[in-house]
């Protein structure tokens, strides 16, 4: 058996993972990483960012539909998916390559393959033994386990972003982010698309008021939303694929030529044997303290979906707890992640968005604050984009004037979060954000009416 030993060893080569094997190599550290997938990590190879490409073209289309009688003309434009996916692949297939060059060149060891730890300090790789004074755990998360017959039928948020053609019929197991997002793609791509959810709601981390507006518009696109629903059993019958749910105790079956899996992620540590190497985890992940230290193994961090911390499961949050994991490593614990005004953004037709708390939130902390909403379709910034459904909701706190919560339907809405977000991060006063001069007619200058 070979036998190789580094100051830091990474596992896996995502946002959370590059930010600390770079930082520590920054500091002379000798460093390893090794990822049992495409060097990149999810986010690069196929989450985020493929599907931001794919999504570039069901808004094009939707919004060209939008003007068809407002000056124009769009019979005819339709998504040709085999091309969208090679348009999509023209970014994701030098992904890996260029990664593994970039490790080489800063002079950090690569390895493929599956890290199964062996001790507190050392892990197996293949017939290759390596020890680390620390191991930062940056693995990601993996589609949950539903437990159910026929599971194998399921396809993944990987393989859907790899699909050379698009099924006539797609059911969508779940209603969070994946299902929601995938799920206004591919109606556009021409699928009849249905959605099981078996919550009383579709993303159920988003405003109430502003997921309802979205329903809306999401039925018109021509999309099923079945809530109350649980998927019990998937079957096949020669290429066709029958899911059988229970709604209100009553028995009902589907049929579709694709399911996908959008019910979940769970933190992929389990085959690692992290037991192991004394590694406390539960379904969140990796049991971590304020540092982003394990809780039972001192030269063990993690950071990213694989750790259970505060933070949402986003690359941005992934990438700053990666470097906040590094100078722990380089200069013992110190330091601790600021998750305060982190936005999130569903990329679906029109996008979703938030930051800070939820209204309900707010109300269980017993916060006293002023709530602002309403319904935008009649704002220009939507009638210049015919867009029929947009709102926004801003939670203020009373004492202070500062911006606790803001939530945001409508075209732009990924992009003017991000002003809500600075604002609660900053301690930005809201009255600061109504005096303000904005460009003008943009989706920001809406905002001195939202506050």
């Amino acid at each position: 058996m070979k036998q190789k030993k580094y100051d830091l060893l990474v596992i896996g080569t995502g946002s959370a993972a590059s930010a600390a094997a770079y930082k520590c190599r920054s500091a002379g550290m000798s460093v390893a990483v090794v990822d049992k997938q495409p060097f990149g990590g999810t986010c690069a190879n196929r989450g985020c960012d493929p599907k931001k490409m794919l999504y570039g073209a069901a808004e094009l289309l939707d919004w060209s539909r939008r003007m068809n009688d407002k000056g124009f003309e769009a019979a005819g434009s339709r998504i040709h998916w085999p091309r969208l996916m090679a348009f999509k692949n023209s970014f994701t297939a030098p992904v890996p390559q260029n990664r593994e060059k970039r490790f080489q060149k800063a002079g950090i060891a690569i390895y493929h393959g599956t890290a199964v730890f062996n001790s507190p300090q050392s892990v197996l790789i293949g017939d290759t033994e390596i020890t680390a004074t620390h191991i930062h755990i940056a693995a990601g998360a993996r589609p949950a386990r539903l437990n159910i017959p026929g599971e194998e039928h399921l396809t993944h948020s990987d393989r859907f972003l790899e699909m050379d053609k698009m099924p006539g019929k797609i059911i969508f197991v779940g209603g969070g982010y994946i299902s929601m997002e995938f799920a206004h793609i591919a109606s556009r791509a021409g699928a009849m698309v249905t959605i099981l959810h078996r919550g009383t709601r579709p993303l159920e981390r988003f405003d109430a008021e502003m997921v309802t507006l979205l329903g809306r518009a999401t039925e018109e696109a021509g999309i099923e939303i079945r809530l109350s629903s649980t998927v019990r059993e998937i079957s096949k019958s020669g290429n066709q694929l029958r899911v059988s749910a229970t709604e209100g105790g009553v028995n009902k079956i589907f049929t579709a030529d694709l399911v996908v899996h959008g019910a979940g992620r769970v933190p992929s540590i389990g085959d690692m044997n992290p037991e192991a190497a004394n590694i406390a985890w539960d379904k969140r992940g990796v049991q971590v303290n304020q540092y982003l230290q394990s809780v039972s193994n001192p030269a063990v961090y993690a950071a990213g979906d694989v750790a259970a911390t505060d933070g949402p499961p986003l690359t941005p949050v992934a990438g700053s707890e990666g470097l906040v994991a590094a100078a722990n490593i380089i200069n013992g614990p110190h330091k601790t992640v600021n998750y305060r005004g982190t936005p999130s953004v569903a990329f679906t037709i029109p996008q979703i968005a938030k930051v800070g708390l939820m209204e309900e939130e707010a109300r269980e902390k017993g916060l006293s604050f002023t709530v602002k909403s309403g319904e935008t379709g009649g704002w220009f910034s939507s009638v210049r984009v015919a867009e029929k459904y947009s709102g926004f909701k801003t939670l203020v706190d009373r004492e202070s004037g500062k911006i606790i919560g803001a939530h945001l339907l409508g075209h732009n809405a990924a992009e003017v979060i991000n002003l809500f977000a600075m604002a609660i991060r900053f301690s930005i006063p809201a009255g600061e954000l109504k005096r303000m001069m904005y460009a003008y007619p943009t989706n920001g200058s809406d905002i001195p009416y939202m506050v």
